[in-house]
């Protein structure tokens, strides 16, 4: 072992004569501070001082890898909270370029979103239409059911389980029927919002094509 009081490349030729030929081979070095603070040459590392970091140099006494000090909780907690936020950062960056790429691919001018946006919403507009027609035909049929069941009450008689059983089933597909116009129509504010935002978009991204064309011909 050498211990060097000054920091520092102090280390020269003699330190890899003095060290390595007694093993016979070159061999790696491990630089580190020991705990009076002074600087240490060996050709290990102390168990306890193998999280505070190091230094690896090789036989020319040249650094080929620093090992950095172990974190602790709160400095890894924090390294961890950082490394998340580059992350999502980069994941929302390439959402923005593929977004960018797939407007300018599919769009020449924002009337050409804004016509697109008129035939998705008319189809989903039609499909409403059709299921509010369906529901209506659907209630209309329970009540004439429930009319054949009042005048067979009305007349002291039984109602046919069949007619029962009717009811019950066209109620249950109205119940369905209304659940899907709902859904439907949130489909409608959905696509609505998503081509309003692709609206913006593209309107920000012509702004920009038309800002780089400014300062081209103010360069020129």
């Amino acid at each position: 072992m050498l211990v060097f009081k000054l920091p520092g490349q102090a280390f020269l030729c003699a330190v890899i004569l003095l060290t390595v030929p007694l093993a016979g081979q070159c061999r790696d070095l491990y630089r580190y501070t020991n705990d009076k603070g002074i600087m240490v040459l060996d050709d290990r590392i102390p168990a306890d001082h193998a999280t505070r970091g190091y230094e690896v140099l090789n036989e020319e006494g040249v650094v080929i890898e620093v090992v950095p000090r172990a974190l602790s909780v709160e400095e890894q907690a924090r390294q961890d909270v950082k490394e998340l936020l580059a992350e999502a950062a980069a994941a929302e960056q390439e959402r923005l370029r593929k977004w960018d790429h797939s407007l300018l691919l599919r769009y020449s001018t924002i009337e050409d979103i804004e016509a697109a946006r008129e035939r998705a919403l008319r189809d989903l507009r039609i499909r409403v239409s059709i299921l509010k027609s369906n529901a209506r035909s659907l209630k209309q049929q329970v009540e004439n059911y429930q009319s054949i069941a009042a005048d067979t009450e009305r007349s002291g008689g039984t109602v046919d389980v069949k007619v029962l059983a009717a009811i019950e089933e066209l109620q249950t597909d109205i119940a369905v029927t209304d659940r899907s116009i709902v859904d439907r129509q949130a489909e409608v504010a959905r696509v609505q919002e998503e081509f309003q935002l692709d609206i913006e978009r593209f309107g920000m991204l012509l702004d920009l094509v038309e800002l780089r064309r400014s300062l081209l011909a103010t360069d020129r």
